[in-house]
């Protein structure tokens, strides 16, 4: 998929979804309210605004992702946004102790 759009001052560019050997957001159409506070929030533009007002944005550079997790905290609605780091990264994961 091609996206192509255009700047306020004119300027034209496009992007394209690259594959991935994971996905790392996982976006629910369905309880998304289309805000792109999470579009805002990333801070190397994995997330792309959608075409159309109110719809979920696309997820265009998966393999890039930081997983800062930035975007799922911004997000105002809970499980709209999912994070799933890769398995490496999960093994090192340590249970917090509750007392």
């Amino acid at each position: 998929m091609t996206d192509e759009k255009f700047r306020e001052d004119g300027l034209r560019f496009t992007a394209e979804v690259t594959g991935a050997s994971v996905m790392p957001l996982k976006i629910s159409g369905e309880l998304c309210i289309g805000c792109c506070r999470c579009v805002n929030a990333c801070q190397i533009d994995v997330l792309l605004p959608p075409e159309v007002p109110g719809e979920a944005p696309r997820v265009f550079y998966p393999g890039e992702c930081w997983y800062c997790g930035a975007c799922v905290m911004e997000c105002p609605v809970p499980g709209a946004i999912t994070l799933r780091h890769p398995l490496m990264n999960q093994a090192k994961f340590v249970e917090k102790k509750t007392s």
